[in-house]
């Protein structure tokens, strides 16, 4: 397999965040219930990488998707509603072979025992990406580039390209790779969701729950999880209702010769309070742990919020705020999707989200978001905190 050219490097990049991944065309059910009782649908899309990209362009970000569609219709439909995004779409493959995934699902939340979700994504063209066939100039052409475990589940071919995009060489950029466990993909397919954990040692910023580390790898507990992933310079994990909590520090041996910019230590080690920062006991690893409460949200449909939540951090990130602030972003932006029925909305203004993000604790830990907070851009005391 030929991989990237050595040396292959993005000094005069212009794009903050290349993310790389399967995008496929979702249909929203117009009613609560069973996929069998749904009368009709409403078209929208659906893809971690691409709702990543798509909000970080909404938040001002330069943001590149890079993925593979089919030459049909819902191709089209893909790459026009993400370019709508202000994303760059131009390293998007059409694959005249093989079509573009869909996917319908019910209106509750994906954790409910109700949740249905009816996937027609086998033999996408998103699953014939591989090391031969993706444009590694575009891939390596941002300060960061995004990856997640649902890719590696598509296929050999994907696993293999992972494999090529976290491996070490001279001009990688910054990867971030969210683990995003999807265990009806890994069944029956030629790997198991351990490789996950191989994927996510080899990156310099992990995003992973709690309960996804416990149900693919068998691992309960934040410090545990950091045992197991003791390469990435930051580690967040996601408690779902009790927040989030951040393992920073800068790592022995480069992972890389040039991070395009971006940073993958903390933007500070002080105890930058807002949440419990404090030295990592036991990790031996001179880590910085920061812990930030979740927000009260009014939930509307829990889907999208772990990608909004990675889009907010790597906002944040981007940007060279504490880590703190970076977590606090993640929530709000996660907060912004979890009011909307769908995968993707328009985020907060960044003055309204700064903020927010900037509320002392108490503040913030009254402070509740409903349907259409994003628009009430008011002074910090105006804000709901009931």
């Amino acid at each position: 397999m030929p991989g990237p050219a050595a040396g292959t490097a993005h000094a005069a990049t212009t794009t903050d965040v290349v993310c790389l991944g399967e995008s496929m065309v979702t249909f929203l059910p117009s009613q609560p219930g069973r996929l069998a009782d749904v009368p009709s649908f409403g078209r929208g899309i659906g893809g971690a990488e691409s709702n990543v990209a798509c909000a970080l362009a909404a938040a001002g970000h330069r943001a590149a998707w890079v993925g593979r569609v089919g030459a049909d219709g819902f191709g089209d439909h893909l790459v026009e509603t993400i370019a709508g995004y202000g994303v760059d779409t131009s390293a998007v493959r059409r694959d005249p072979g093989r079509p573009t995934g869909i996917y319908f699902r019910t209106a509750t939340d994906r954790g409910a025992g109700a949740h249905e979700v009816a996937y027609y994504r086998a033999g996408s063209a998103a699953s014939a990406m591989s090391p031969d066939n993706v444009p590694y100039g575009e891939v390596f052409a941002g300060r960061i580039l995004h990856l997640s475990g649902i890719t590696a589940a598509l296929s050999g071919d994907c696993l293999a390209l992972l494999r090529e995009l976290t491996a070490e060489r001279p001009g990688r950029p910054l990867v971030s790779f969210d683990v995003n466990h999807r265990p009806h993909l890994w069944r029956g397919g030629e790997a198991d969701a351990s490789v996950l954990l191989e994927l996510a040692r080899r990156s310099d910023l992990v995003f992973v729950g709690e309960d996804e580390a416990e149900e693919a790898w068998g691992i309960v507990g934040a410090e545990a999880i950091r045992a197991a992933l003791p390469e990435p310079s930051v580690l967040v994990v996601k408690r779902g209702s009790a927040g989030a909590t951040v393992f920073s520090g800068l790592r022995p041996g480069p992972r890389s010769s040039n991070a395009g910019g971006a940073e993958s230590g903390p933007a500070s080690r002080s105890t930058e309070g807002g949440g419990a920062e404090d030295a990592a006991a036991g990790t031996g690893s001179g880590d910085t742990v920061t812990h930030v409460p979740a927000l009260h949200v009014d939930v509307v449909a829990a889907v999208g919020a772990g990608d909004a939540f990675a889009a907010g951090f790597l906002s944040a990130t981007l940007r060279g705020l504490p880590v703190r602030d970076r977590v606090r972003h993640g929530h709000l932006m996660a907060a912004a999707v979890l009011t909307v029925p769908g995968d993707l909305t328009e985020p907060p203004a960044r003055d309204h989200a700064d903020r927010l993000a900037a509320l002392d604790d108490g503040a913030w830990g009254r402070l509740r978001l409903g349907p259409g907070w994003t628009a009430a851009d008011r002074a910090p005391e105006e804000v709901r905190t009931s």
